[in-house]
């Protein structure tokens, strides 16, 4: 292929030339591997979308697609395009008013209801007005099963989309408020995806799993689209409880995960060793690379070239820690906005960890006003949908996107996040707290899995705190203490008016269920801020509480 920019179908029809008996999607389903080659993919894309075509959608519709991910899923989506329907994917977590939402607001006409965890809870969000079809998964009831839509028409045998048309509506995941549905053309998805596949040097005997969700736009560009622009076979996970066996049976060359999962990964690698045994062992050469290569293999990465890492704040000793067993992560950052592919620490330089990298192929970034990151690239999205006012705002007049991060870029262009510009809040006192770059340094304790800084009109902000399974057992004054050494170092290194009145270790564990986090795990501050504004108000002098005490 040339650098001539290709939409997703052209490279199915690429592969099918190339490798057509080539496995594509591997779908695990009652731990048996349901295989589709390319040829087989490209037939089912077409009856797909043949069907869609006979019960009256038109080009132009918008359909939504409700569901984990899956082989249906990737199937799904090529239809659509093939259709020349406009994609709107939802986060297969998301509750009943968010479906909703998302659904009304984009117009979508038809939703795909696929794999879900829950699928009681959503059912109230999907009225009768609105076409449902079924991906073979048990789930919300549907008026059309997968097979029969297989089976209802011909082919579909029409003109493909152009490259400024509208593929996809992106919503975000709403960390601030109502979510945002961020058109996506196909040319900058297959912009995304060419460059992604020639940064990282990906070909066909690349496997990936997916598993981060696709309504997201990192999974959607660095798993999907490096597919489609590289050739790889795409693994799936079944469930949540089959995950580690999964990458073990996918045996993944690329592998991209969230700082949570890693530190999990982490938790589990010490609870089978031992922390002081395992440092013991890594401190001799000889038996390093040993220990190093079975901790690799038991996590199923062994194979993997590349592991990545995104979507969150992500603590530079536990990358530090990894890179000791010989697992080099990078570090990227990316937006909805930007197709995901903005800067990335690949190769990786161990000397960069802490940053998000330097900027991939022809991206550009520099700083506007209050350190606010300003991006540019040929992947950028066209707007925000039924929200002009939003998408003249988000612009600068030279053409680059105001990110709403605070960054550093150093001499070589690597970029360092220190904050979100709507995150920073007024204390009492009058001043600005950052609290991206304190949440970081409070991260860095042990007993602490999940940190948010608060403090609105508060006489000091508060660092909110929930604790670590292994913390959650140990004695209550041993982790106190911990805590409040962790709260005084801290503040030694702030300004007078940042300075932490003290930490509450919260009851209930954040989840997206509970609506403080984001489907890509993001902290909702604003939610805590309104739960905790009130408690925190009296907490100074380094105080250390837990919630349950009153």
């Amino acid at each position: 292929m040339t650098n001539e920019l290709y939409t997703p179908l052209d490279m199915l029809d690429h592969w099918c030339q190339q490798q057509p008996d080539t496995v594509y999607l591997r779908q695990p389903k009652q731990r048996q591997l349901h295989d589709y080659t390319w040829r087989q993919t490209l037939e089912l894309v077409y009856r797909l979308a043949g069907a869609l075509r006979q019960l009256g959608l038109e080009r132009g519709d918008k359909v939504a697609i409700l569901s984990k991910n899956c082989a249906e899923w990737f199937i799904t989506d090529l239809a659509l395009q093939a259709g020349g329907y406009i994609s709107i994917p939802i986060y297969p977590t998301a509750n009943e008013d968010t479906i909703r939402y998302v659904l009304t607001h984009s117009g979508a006409k038809a939703v795909f209801l696929g794999k879900l965890d829950d699928p009681g809870s959503q059912k109230g969000a999907i009225g009768n007005e609105i076409l449902r079809f079924d991906m073979s998964y048990p789930g919300l009831p549907a008026q059309y099963a997968w097979h029969q839509l297989l089976e209802m028409a011909e082919p579909l045998d029409e003109p493909r989309a152009d490259l400024d048309d509208i593929m996809s509506i992106i919503y975000t995941s709403g960390s601030t408020g109502r979510p945002k549905g961020a058109i996506e053309t196909f040319r900058a998805y297959s912009w995304a995806g060419t460059n992604i596949v020639k940064h990282l040097g990906a070909t066909p005997q690349d496997r990936v799993i997916s598993y981060l969700p696709l309504a997201h736009i990192t999974e959607r560009v660095y798993i999907q689209a490096s597919s489609f622009y590289g050739g790889a076979t795409v693994y799936f996970a079944e469930a949540l409880d089959t995950f580690v066996e999964d990458v073990n049976v996918a045996k993944p060359t690329l592998f991209l995960s969230v700082p949570r999962l890693w530190t999990l990964f982490q938790k589990n690698i010490i609870e089978k060793v031992g922390q002081s045994k395992l440092d013991l062992l890594l401190k001799l050469p000889i038996l390093k690379q040993i220990v190093a290569k079975k901790i690799r293999t038991q996590l199923g990465l062994n194979h993997a070239r590349i592991l990545g890492c995104g979507s969150a704040p992500v603590s530079p000793i536990l990358l530090e820690w990894y890179a000791n067993i010989g697992m080099k992560i990078t570090e990227a950052w990316g937006m909805t906005e930007n197709g995901a592919y903005a800067t990335l620490n690949f190769p990786f330089r161990a000397d960069k960890i802490g940053t998000v990298g330097a900027p991939g192929i022809d991206c550009e970034v520099k700083l506007g006003d209050d350190h606010e990151l300003l991006f540019k690239s040929p992947g950028l999205f066209s707007g925000y949908y039924l929200q002009d006012e939003a998408t003249a705002a988000a612009f600068t007049e030279d053409g680059f996107f105001r990110t709403g991060d605070q960054a550093e870029i150093d001499n070589e262009g690597f970029v360092t996040i220190i904050g979100r510009v709507k995150d920073n809040f007024k204390t009492a006192k009058g001043k600005y707290v950052s609290p991206v770059p304190i949440e970081r340094k409070f991260a860095q304790d042990s007993h602490v899995e999940l940190v948010c800084v608060i403090g609105s009109g508060a006489p000091y902000p508060v660092a909110l705190v929930q604790l670590s399974e292994g913390a959650a057992l140990l004695p209550v004054e041993e982790v106190k203490a911990s805590l409040l050494d962790t709260v005084r170092t801290i503040n030694t290194q702030l300004e007078s008016h940042s300075v932490l009145g003290g930490a509450l270790v919260v009851d209930e564990p954040w989840t997206i269920e509970n609506e403080v986090l984001t489907p890509t795990m993001k902290i909702k501050r604003h939610v805590l801020e309104q739960r905790y504004s009130e408690t925190i108000s009296t907490m100074r002098k380094e105080a250390i509480l837990w919630e349950a005490q009153g």
